[in-house]
């Protein structure tokens, strides 16, 4: 069953990588694959599907929806042509904002919120919004690890590792992952500048845009409050996130029938959900589980333990990129998941604190999804988004800036966790 699993996984990828059109039926039909060969179990479906991303993306993109209509990005995307002196820059300050979002934020629902922001600026300048939403994706996933609630392998290690939120700032009279994180960003600036050296062109908004409606930017921002307060709370149930931005999104819904005693408002917004991004997330989320059920990932995470040995910097290494090629094919959770004990132990067995390789894994891990357009559900996402535009993005288009990004990023959290933490 393993090597079949192993087998259908890469077959998948092969086919997903020349054929980006057929990407979810691809993957719907590995996922059926694996089902129908027992691989993965009738009973574990349910609890494959990581409902709570769905409902914050279903539940997002309707009050994004409600954003878009208020004209509100268009006033922000006027604010950002007046501070920018060119397109570069507002490309960088796009890719900066939603990374100091996403610090506090859902990758997610980050880019679901910023997204709309670069495709106006796009529209005004009449340029191709490629280049800007895919920054935004990759530098949402890169600031997921810089705080206790900016990503879900944060929140893992923080209750794996009784870390809270100021333990990411400072530990042990120790600087935090959180400096390491900031170090890569600020390291990705001048790759930025270099990849869009060629976007010269000035800027300037012509006219300020007039917003008629604050309703659906309040929202937002009550938005964000809530899920960084909702991080807060022990034990609280699985989806409370996705139900936080679904309830929003009802509210906003039955508000614009009250306000405009028509349904029109509120269908356009409900048909805005992004269903097929949905399917293909369900899709992964069902062939990662099955790789996992079949003890793949169990296999990746002790292969990298083993190879490292008993020397520290070795391990080090090995398990930060070893990291990051693990998560640029499979869910960077379940992978996280499993490492987590099994750095535990081996800490353990050689008498050393483990916030080495747990810094070192986080980093990893949740830096490695930007390899590949669909490592991680904020890429999908944002070539879902790409592609309602009419824009097909390949492994190829995202690959000039994800792999940039990446290496630089976590070039720079493996040297200073090394320094500051070995």
């Amino acid at each position: 069953m393993k090597i079949l699993a192993i087998v259908l996984f890469l077959t998948m990828y092969v086919l997903m990588t020349v054929f980006m059109k057929k990407r979810i039926w691809i993957v719907l039909a590995a996922a059926l694959i694996f089902i129908v060969t027992g691989i993965l179990p009738l009973q574990a479906i349910p609890s494959a599907i990581n409902w709570n991303v769905l409902l914050m993306i279903g539940g997002t993109m309707v009050l994004v929806d409600f954003f878009i209509e208020s004209r509100m990005p268009n006033l922000i995307a006027d604010w950002l042509l007046d501070k920018a002196s060119n397109v570069m820059w507002v490309i960088i300050y796009m890719s900066l904002f939603a990374g100091f979002i996403s610090a506090f934020v859902d990758n997610v629902a980050t880019v679901l919120m910023v997204a709309p922001v670069g495709i106006a600026v796009c529209r005004k300048l009449k340029i191709s919004p490629v280049p800007m939403i895919l920054s935004i994706a990759v530098s949402s996933n890169l600031q997921g690890a810089a705080t206790l609630v900016g990503d879900t392998t944060s929140i893992m290690l923080g209750a794996y590792a009784k870390m809270d939120f100021l333990s990411f700032f400072w530990m042990k009279g120790r600087p935090g992952i959180f400096f390491a994180v900031e170090l890569g960003a600020l390291a990705t600036v001048p790759v930025m500048m270099i990849l869009f050296r060629g976007f010269r062109q000035t800027v300037k908004a012509q006219s300020r845009t007039k917003v008629e409606d604050l309703f659906p930017s309040v929202v937002l921002v009550l938005m964000v409050v809530l899920l960084i307060a909702a991080s807060f709370i022990p034990g609280k149930p699985e989806i409370t996130n996705g139900a936080i931005c679904c309830i929003l999104a009802a509210v906003a819904a039955v508000r614009e029938v009250l306000k405009s005693h028509k349904s029109d408002g509120a269908m356009h917004a409900l048909l805005s959900v992004d269903f097929e991004t949905l399917l293909l997330l369900v899709g992964l989320f069902l062939v990662i589980e099955g790789i996992t059920q079949a003890g793949v990932i169990t296999d990746v995470a002790n292969a990298i333990a083993s190879v490292g040995g008993k020397n520290m910097f070795l391990l080090y290494t090995i398990i930060v990129w070893g990291s990051v090629a693990a998560s640029a094919f499979i869910d960077n959770i379940p992978y996280v998941a499993t490492m987590l004990p099994v750095i535990r132990g081996i800490t353990t067995a050689l008498g050393v604190e483990p916030y080495l390789l747990y810094f070192g894994l986080l980093t990893g891990a949740t830096l490695g999804g930007n390899l590949t357009p669909i490592g991680a559900s904020a890429n999908i996402t944002a070539t879902g988004l790409l592609k309602r535009e009419g824009y097909e993005i390949t492994f190829a288009d995202f690959a000039k800036i994800g792999i940039p990004f990446t290496l630089i990023a976590v070039l720079c959290g493996y040297l200073f966790i090394w320094f500051v933490w070995s």
